[in-house]
């Protein structure tokens, strides 16, 4: 029996049941595809869902304000998909009259998606002979043949996409896909993989030459910088004062508090003597510390967070133009990045309009 042939028969009987794989709309293939990048498929769904009641055709995405993308998009971070999400449904709109194209080299026009969403939207939608590699395909086939070259290697993406493009179905290439993927998130898992009772045991070279645990090989990438922003909650008369970021940095267009970035981390006394502080603030500020800093990761990218009341909002002497008062009963409309919208979850009570009048 072939490997695909087993595959696809272990998949019949245990893949997972998702609704994107009720339907072959490449758009609703699309959607799922994209929201589930670098995402769990338990937090992915309700964005799923969310954005195919509020989208349900791609004209309606195209039609949409990007703002109002961004905040059904709060949470998930990575906020470039959504933006060329955005872009994509326009550009279907204009040059393939509303019209998702379901076939590979259409759909790796598209912006945002690159080889491997071509290949899903173009073998689950039209059944075309596709492979898709993603992280649990380089796992399955690195583990299967014992391959020990780095997956992000130059050399490596090649040779894993021309063997996961031998090894594919040609006759159901869609379903194939599916069963990969499934098997690598459900069964040959990154750490405690199920190898007992794996249909692949006898065949695969990791699991016969016991180095399961080394695959698949990665190299590693250049350091992270470090980054410290001190964020100000300042409440009047039932606003609140937030910022919304410009171009050129990360979370662009997306809301957040006041915010003073310096070099190195700082304690509430030393930041009250950085210039940056002294020009918008009064030397009699009431700081008040909410909670403990927050480290938030992102690509290449440590932010290390404080976050501060401030007691006496008229201690503020003046606002950068990005600076604006909202009602703060209003600024869930508001779309911010998963930093912010995280924070304002857990710490709401403390930051109420009631507490801080």
């Amino acid at each position: 029996m072939s490997f695909a042939v087993k595959l696809i028969s272990w998949y019949r009987e245990k893949g997972r049941d998702l609704p994107w794989r009720a339907t072959h709309d490449a758009y609703i293939i699309w959607l799922s595809e994209i929201i589930l990048q670098q995402t769990r498929v338990e937090q992915g769904m309700p964005y799923f869902h969310r954005f195919v009641e509020a989208f349900p055709m791609v004209t309606k995405f195209a039609e949409a304000n990007e703002e109002d993308i961004l905040r059904l998009w709060q949470g998930l971070g990575y906020y470039s998909r959504a933006r060329n999400m955005h872009k994509a449904a326009k550009m279907v709109v204009n040059d393939f009259q509303g019209i998702f194209p379901n076939t590979y080299e259409e759909a790796i026009r598209l912006p945002g998606v690159g080889e491997y969403t071509a290949a899903a939207i173009a073998s689950f939608a039209s059944n075309e002979a596709k492979a898709v590699v993603d992280g649990n395909v380089y796992r399955v086939l690195a583990r299967y043949f014992g391959i020990k070259e780095p997956i992000n290697s130059g050399h490596g993406k090649k040779m894993f996409a021309e063997i996961a493009q031998e090894m594919l179905d040609g006759e159901n290439p869609g379903i194939y896909n599916q069963a990969i993927m499934d098997f690598g998130a459900l069964q040959c898992k990154p750490k405690n993989p199920l190898c007992a009772d794996c249909i692949f045991q006898m065949e695969c070279v990791a699991f016969q030459e016991r180095f399961v645990d080394v695959l698949p090989v990665k190299l590693k990438g250049k350091g992270s910088r470090n980054r410290y922003f001190h964020y100000f909650i300042i409440m009047e008369d039932e606003q609140i004062l937030m910022s919304k970021r410009g171009l050129g940095d990360v979370w662009t267009n997306l809301y957040e508090f006041p915010m003073i970035e310096t070099a190195e981390d700082r304690s509430k006394l030393d930041l009250m003597t950085e210039a940056d502080f002294t020009e918008y603030f009064e030397e009699d500020t009431v700081l008040t510390i909410v909670g403990k800093q927050i480290k938030h990761v992102l690509s290449h990218q440590n932010i290390y967070a404080r976050f501060y009341v401030v007691g006496n909002p008229h201690a503020l002497k003046k606002k950068k133009k990005s600076w604006n008062y909202h009602y703060y009963e209003k600024i869930d409309k508001l779309a911010k990045h998963k930093l912010i919208f995280s924070f304002l979850e857990k710490n709401e009570h403390l930051i109420s309009a009631k507490q801080l009048e």
